[in-house]
């Protein structure tokens, strides 16, 4: 029996210009299409002074989901000059976003600002065009983004990188 608890679900929210993307669950490459729509969309409006991750109530993250995170980081402060905030109270993601690079664009907390904004401000992410193509190229620009935070990086993901860009 599918456990529905585990899977995987990105709310986002915009809280007084604060953009909140809280992740619930085991977050997986199947969002990345929307996830990726939703961040070109973000930063094509540019209407937000800062973004806030919440991955309280996340239990796994895949390398597609953390390079998105970090183009996402990336961007802002290209665009924004700002460095986004992640609230995340599992020791054991807070270690795979130190062992990422993560932690280098991103300022990490483990617990909410008092002003956090409520569930019902979310609306949820959808599954996108999982397309093979669409997905393929989606994987491989998130995990190029982590390429660029760090050596441990280029050397974990170089075979799937060439791979992708092979196929």
């Amino acid at each position: 029996m599918l456990d529905v608890s585990s899977l995987g679900q990105i709310l986002v929210a915009d809280h007084q210009g604060v953009q909140v993307i809280r992740m619930v669950g085991d977050v997986r490459l199947t969002l990345c299409v929307s996830f990726n729509q939703y961040i070109e969309t973000l930063f094509n409006k540019n209407d937000f002074c800062t973004i806030l991750f919440d991955l309280s109530e996340a239990e796994g993250l895949d390398s597609t989901t953390l390079g998105l995170i970090a183009k996402i980081a990336v961007k802002s402060e290209e665009v924004k000059n700002i460095q986004p905030t992640i609230i995340c109270n599992s020791p054991d993601i807070t270690k795979l976003l130190s062992s990422m690079g993560i932690d280098t664009v991103c300022q990490i907390i483990d617990t909410p600002p008092h002003d956090y904004c409520t569930t019902g401000q979310f609306s949820g992410l959808e599954a996108g065009d999982n397309q093979e193509e669409v997905v393929k190229e989606k994987v491989l620009e998130a995990h190029c983004v982590l390429m660029g935070l760090s050596e441990s990086n280029r050397e974990t993901f170089k075979d799937l990188v060439r791979a992708l860009d092979n196929s």
